[in-house]
């Protein structure tokens, strides 16, 4: 008997041992399929072209600060920033839209504005030595701040005929930003993947005294990496100004860098730097829109999607540590 027990209980363990190896290199693919084959039980619309393409469309904006951000967090920092400066930077693009009427102005001077703070980030952390999270803390706090000074906490509306194009235009059957979020999605991919400063970044992440040692600028890898999540903060803020052709100071980027962390970390990027895919976050875009999209078919309150956001990223960071054991 107790070897037959001993026999069974071997062979279940040899049945499962190829699920537990796909569960532990592709567990956010199988979290994506389990989420499609759930929203299409619970709702007959939910795989329609209609609501796909509207999922879409909601992620490309978040999907675009998730990428800057799984560079930065593989360089071993953090953005805490990310939603105020979106905030500030679309107040100021549809400002300068509204002094000038020129959209082509507003929109490089609204990169030109961004890097700058993005810069101001950089500086802190660099120079000044201020930890990544409390230097975009300020940053974050101060912005917030100004765009509420700015336009005495209320909203801005842009005047310019063909501004919101920038949003609104479709193309084959697709919002622009889609197209957006895809270019920045190939763009990052090889940057990350095919360029020397894409493998300083995973060195500086990995192991930053060992990249000093191997005459790698630490310092100027920062700067670069804050001020590329400083410029697609930028064009997330004209996506978002064009959309509605209005920015609000209170709640226009509201909550975005918890979003984009947990799709991060959703994708498998260690939040101790090093290491990290970018297809792994788009994966973890894809899911969060996915959830947030069923959460609303299930008529669940927004006030409690947050909570689950919530227990969605502890889930992931204790898959992580059971992964590394760490």
């Amino acid at each position: 008997m107790i070897a037959e027990a001993v026999n069974t209980n071997r062979l279940i363990k040899n049945i499962l041992k190829p699920v537990q190896k796909i569960w532990k290199n592709q567990s956010s693919i199988l979290a994506l399929i389990l989420l499609f084959v759930f929203g299409s039980i619970i709702s007959e619309t939910f795989l329609t072209t209609r609501n796909i393409t509207n999922i879409l469309q909601q992620v490309s904006i978040i999907g675009i600060i998730s990428i800057g951000m799984t560079i930065v967090i593989i360089s071993g920092g953090i953005d805490l920033s990310v939603g105020s400066v979106l905030a500030l930077s679309g107040v100021f693009c549809i400002s300068v839209l509204n002094m000038t009427s020129s959209i082509a102005a507003a929109v490089l001077l609204t990169f030109v504005f961004a890097l700058t703070l993005g810069t101001i980030s950089g500086l802190l952390i660099t120079r000044g030595k201020v930890a990544p999270f409390i230097a975009t803390l300020v940053i974050m706090s101060a912005s917030r701040s100004i765009a509420l000074f700015w336009i005495s906490g209320g909203s801005i509306n842009g005047r310019s005929i063909g501004f919101n194009q920038i949003s609104n235009t479709k193309l084959l059957g697709l919002y622009i930003p889609v197209y957006y979020f895809i270019v920045i999605i190939v763009v990052m991919y090889i940057l990350m993947k095919k360029t020397k400063l894409g493998r300083y970044i995973y060195a500086v992440g990995g192991n930053e005294r060992a990249a000093v040692l191997a005459a790698i600028d630490v310092k100027q890898v920062k700067m670069i990496v804050y001020m590329i999540m400083s410029s697609l903060v930028a064009l997330s803020a004209i996506i978002e100004g064009a959309k509605l052709n209005s920015i609000s100071s209170s709640s226009s980027g509201n909550a975005y860098e918890m979003d984009a962390i947990a799709a991060v970390i959703i994708g498998g990027t260690k939040l101790d730097g090093g290491k990290g895919t970018i297809v792994g976050t788009v994966i973890g875009v894809l899911i969060l829109g996915l959830l947030n999209n069923i959460l609303n078919l299930m008529q669940v309150s927004p006030f409690l999607q947050g909570a689950v956001k919530g227990v969605i990223i502890i889930i992931a960071v204790l898959l992580q540590k059971k992964k590394t054991g760490r």
